[in-house]
């Protein structure tokens, strides 16, 4: 076995850059390969180079499905999910001291690296998948990494079955990420569409469990789903590659305090939390964008955190217009700045053919970046008629303000 995975290794290593699908046109020139499990490597490793560094860098692991690769979380994100599993406990008011032994079960184990990532902050981990190539190939890839604190699994989460599942491990944190597939194959964000359907297990989840860590996609509606799920504590949505990649909740069994929603930027020192009621209560201050003072758009985590008035009053900024959501001051504050984008306005251009033809002569090369905010034209409709082509340093925002629209010409902070 120890000699066939080597020879899998090699011709993985040998044949990483080749056309997957002639080689498996191509099986019969290596009957001693498993050629679907070394084309499914091969793919998955080419998602995995930026992703997963860490497991990249190790030839010897396996991967039998793509589409796992695809879904399974990056390194950084994953991390962060453990950090919030190993904080959880050691909240004073939650527990009377730090828990030293911390134990997570992540019943939607998948490619593992969840599990993998618990595993560098828990004492054990229980790894639950109910596809078994991804359980043993998990089993595998674990060895090879050096990780020997996770038990392993293959059953499917139904209603009835976790208990069963744990058997005798006893969490502190369960951790589930239900697959976001519908039976078309097309992807859904509803909670009752996803599986497992999270809905009838919460009872079972939180009667074995004080804690559940719910991972749904960026795209479910945090208030709808709050409503549905006892427990909500926290929402924290994680943005990475400039993308929000991942909605969590924090469910607390017995909790009804309502949430705080955090929105975190992986390379940014700082998160942004708040109160639904904050938002709710903010009243934000409008204003005109001037040369020389500095935009700031939102990244897509704070975008989906809603928090619209509160940036507005928590930084004394002024926002265009209530469903305009641009920031503009003298300076915007260096706690916000990693939160999304900063820009230095050079020209502020009425919106229509005559800021068109002038916005683009202020284009030396031609160039720029473009977006629409709240006006009734396409980013690429707005291109067509600047009739400017992407790139270059300037990034040009055609915005609707309380009273009129313009065209904005701002310079990357």
């Amino acid at each position: 076995m120890e000699e066939a995975l080597t020879a899998l290794t090699r011709f993985v290593l040998d044949h990483g850059d080749d056309d997957t699908a002639r080689l498996l046109l191509s099986r019969s020139k290596w009957p001693d390969i498993d050629m679907d499990l070394a084309v499914s490597t091969i793919e998955s490793r080419r998602r995995l180079r930026s992703k997963l560094p860490t497991w990249y860098a190790l030839p010897t692991l396996l991967y039998p499905s793509p589409l796992s690769a695809e879904q399974s979380s990056g390194e950084p994100t994953a991390r962060h999910k453990a950090a919030l599993a190993a904080s959880i406990p050691s909240e004073p008011t939650w527990a009377p001291a730090p828990l030293p032994n911390l134990r997570v079960a992540d019943l939607t184990g998948g490619m593992g690296v969840d599990s993998w990532a618990f595993a560098e902050v828990a004492e054990e981990v229980l790894y639950n998948e109910m596809n078994e190539s991804l359980v043993e190939a998990a089993r595998h890839n674990f060895r090879e990494i050096g990780v020997e604190n996770v038990r392993f699994s293959c059953r499917e989460v139904v209603p009835g079955s976790i208990a069963e599942i744990l058997g005798d491990f006893k969490p502190d944190v369960v951790f589930l990420d239900p697959a976001r597939r519908g039976t078309g194959g097309g992807k859904v964000f509803r909670l009752e569409d996803c599986s497992p359907n999270v809905l009838p297990l919460m009872p079972e989840l939180l009667d074995v469990c004080p804690h559940v860590l719910l991972k749904l996609s960026p795209m479910a509606d945090i208030t709808l789903v709050a409503k549905q799920l006892p427990g909500v504590r926290e929402v924290h949505l994680i943005e990475a590659t400039g993308e929000c990649k991942e909605l969590l909740l924090h469910i607390h069994r017995g909790w009804t305090g309502g949430y705080t929603i955090t929105a975190t930027v992986l390379t940014a020192p700082t998160e942004f939390t708040f109160t639904p009621q904050e938002e709710a209560e903010a009243v934000a201050t409008f204003a005109t964008p001037l040369p020389g003072q500095q935009l700031f758009e939102p990244g897509k985590a704070l975008m989906k955190s809603g928090a619209f008035k509160l940036i507005s009053s928590r930084f004394h900024l002024g926002k265009l217009a209530p469903s305009t959501h641009l920031y503009v001051a003298d300076t915007i504050p260096e706690e916000l700045a990693p939160l999304g984008r900063v820009f230095t306005i050079t020209h502020v251009l009425p919106f229509g053919k005559t800021g068109f033809r002038e916005c683009l002569r202020l284009l030396p090369d031609g160039r720029a970046e473009v977006s629409s905010h709240n006006i009734p034209l396409t980013s690429d409709d707005l291109r067509r008629k600047i009739n400017c082509t992407c790139g270059g340093s300037t990034h040009i925002f055609a915005a609707s303000t309380l009273s009129t629209r313009h065209i904005i010409l701002a310079t990357r902070h």
